[in-house]
């Protein structure tokens, strides 16, 4: 794989200056394809490249997410191919999407990092992880299952409810797709929409028409039930960790548990009250989970010969 970049953006990073916020939108070149990225936080470790969900731009990210963790190291936010400000197009397989985002780590120049992968973004994540062994440090999985997981081969009902709504405002479709219907999760949901709207300059356009029927042929063809479906898992020797709300509608929450119990160094974690969305409703608590297995020197409780670390 031929991978074309640009130079000046290869260069040292200085301290932080900028944050979710802020960030300006830059853009690298790999493989034919023009990246749109942001980057931002304490710089000098391992930077963690964020995946983003189905239908989402960069701007999608909760800032209180981004910000939380970006205090303690780099943290990468990208649109990958054929989405939004991202040239090319969406390819119709998980596996091609994380040929990208390979294509576009590297072409910024980084030989190690740390993925953290939502939903769609968790699918990338795995694919990723599993065929770029050597670039990636640990594994961050959230609201997102394995290939043949539970109720993964479509849509389920409740998310196909969900995005075929009607809603007063167009980002409200994300109350009902990222919290439960109660009280406290569905106010949690509002704040997260106001934060969600912070960033006011320089914001990506949404996506287009081509983009949704492209990632639903992706998501069904990893969906898809087959024989021997989660054996790859126990190919990604990599600490991991998993996190999903104990009420995942979209992504069935047993499919963090699969993943969990078959990967060879993995931990779960799930809050209270929560859907798809669990990380924006617990925010400072998933900042710090996060944070915490990441700088582990022991990242999981019972450590492997095979750990990464």
């Amino acid at each position: 794989m031929m991978v074309h970049s640009r130079p000046e953006m290869l260069q040292a990073r200085p301290e932080m200056i900028h944050d979710h916020q802020t960030a300006p939108t830059q853009f690298v070149e790999a493989n034919g394809i023009r990246f749109a990225y942001r980057r931002f936080g304490k710089f000098g470790g391992v930077p963690l490249v964020f995946n983003m969900h189905f239908i989402g731009t960069m701007d999608h990210w909760d800032p209180l997410v981004t910000n939380g963790l970006a205090a303690t190291r780099e943290v990468i936010l990208f649109n990958n191919a054929g989405i939004s400000s991202t040239g090319g197009e969406v390819p119709p397989s998980v596996e091609e999407m994380a040929v990208n985002a390979a294509a576009f780590i590297r072409a910024l120049g980084l030989a190690k990092v740390d993925v953290l992968g939502f939903s769609l973004g968790g699918l990338v994540a795995q694919a990723l992880t599993l065929a770029e062994r050597g670039l990636v440090r640990r594994m961050v999985l959230v609201g997102t299952g394995p290939r043949g997981g539970e109720g993964m081969a479509t849509l389920t009902p409740e998310a196909q409810a969900a995005f075929g709504g009607t809603y007063a405002h167009p980002e409200d479709v994300w109350l009902a797709v990222f919290f439960t219907p109660t009280e406290k999760s569905q106010a949690a949901g509002r704040a997260f929409l106001k934060r969600f709207r912070l960033r006011q300059e320089g914001r990506d356009p949404e996506v287009n028409e081509k983009v949704a029927p492209m990632q639903i042929e992706a998501i069904s063809k990893w969906g898809a039930p087959r024989a021997g479906a989660f054996d790859y898992l126990r190919e990604i020797l990599h600490p991991t960790l998993v996190i999903n709300g104990s009420k995942d509608v979209i992504i069935y929450t047993v499919n963090s548990f699969i993943l969990q119990q078959n990967l060879a160094n993995a931990q779960l974690i799930l809050y209270p009250d929560s859907s798809h969305g669990s990380q924006y409703q617990y925010p400072a608590l998933f900042v710090a989970d996060v944070t915490r297995f990441l700088d582990a020197e022991v990242p999981c409780p019972i450590q492997k010969e095979t750990d990464h670390g």
